[in-house]
């Protein structure tokens, strides 16, 4: 299971320990990459050098409100310091807006800064997106040259559904990528995104999932949703468990 997993620490208060610690177990593990903050790559690919484990950052994270050709500069430093996978945010709002030109130009832009560096992933923050434009994101990721396309930043409304890893496989085929992530906590977690289409998983439960461990005590009992978004408003149960 390992090697599908990005082990991931993106916490803002992510201290240099931490840090350590998740490329410990990755190397541990065989997991397929650690995926931090810009400012850790460098400190991560030293200390996964020769482990076989991917150093990826993430790039206008968790926005993806930069400008194209900032995100083309981040994106450039952070394989000059390197990171060999790129997880970049892409423009939400370009999107509502129907520019896609933009968001082409947007992605484009960072996959010609890494040519020949490093993959490219782009988050589509599908939580926030109609099908119709998760399946027109997803195209003009493939059409711009990403070599994956991601569920989900972790960090809004939502994370991966199978329903949207599974319309993101239709849409881009075979031959690319795709990534589930936000919420992927349990081993069934995973089987299940995996088994929808997704090749590779983003998670900062990783010891839970290559332990087997099938609940989530993070999920209430009520809805199964982020404590955050419970409809059923039972907030005994939620202080109960978070």
């Amino acid at each position: 299971m390992a090697k599908y997993i990005d082990h991931t620490y993106l916490k803002p208060e992510a201290s240099v320990n931490e840090i350590r610690k998740i490329c410990d177990e990755a190397k541990k593990y065989h997991c397929a990459s650690v995926c931090v903050n810009p400012s850790y790559i460098q400190y991560v690919a030293q200390q996964l050098e020769g482990s076989g484990v991917t150093p990826c950052c993430v790039i206008a994270f968790p926005f993806g409100t930069s400008t194209p050709e900032a995100k083309a500069f981040e994106a450039s430093d952070a394989a000059s310091k390197g990171a060999r996978e790129i997880d970049m945010v892409i423009n939400v709002g370009a999107i509502k807006s129907g520019d896609w030109l933009l968001v082409k130009r947007d992605i484009e832009g960072v996959v010609n800064a890494v040519k020949g560096r490093a993959k490219v992933k782009v988050i589509i923050e599908a939580c926030l997106l109609t099908d119709e434009e998760k399946v027109k994101a997803c195209t003009v990721a493939k059409l711009a040259g990403a070599a994956f396309v991601k569920t989900s930043t972790g960090y809004s409304t939502g994370g991966a559904t199978v329903e949207d890893v599974r319309l993101m496989r239709e849409t881009v085929g075979p031959e690319m990528g795709v990534k589930a992530s936000g919420g992927v906590r349990t081993y069934d977690d995973a089987i299940a995104m995996l088994k929808a289409g997704a090749n590779r998983l983003g998670c900062s439960s990783t010891m839970k999932i290559v332990s087997g461990v099938k609940e989530d005590e993070h999920k209430c009992v009520n809805c199964g949703n982020c404590k955050n978004q419970c409809p059923s408003g039972n907030v005994e149960i939620r202080k109960k468990l978070y």
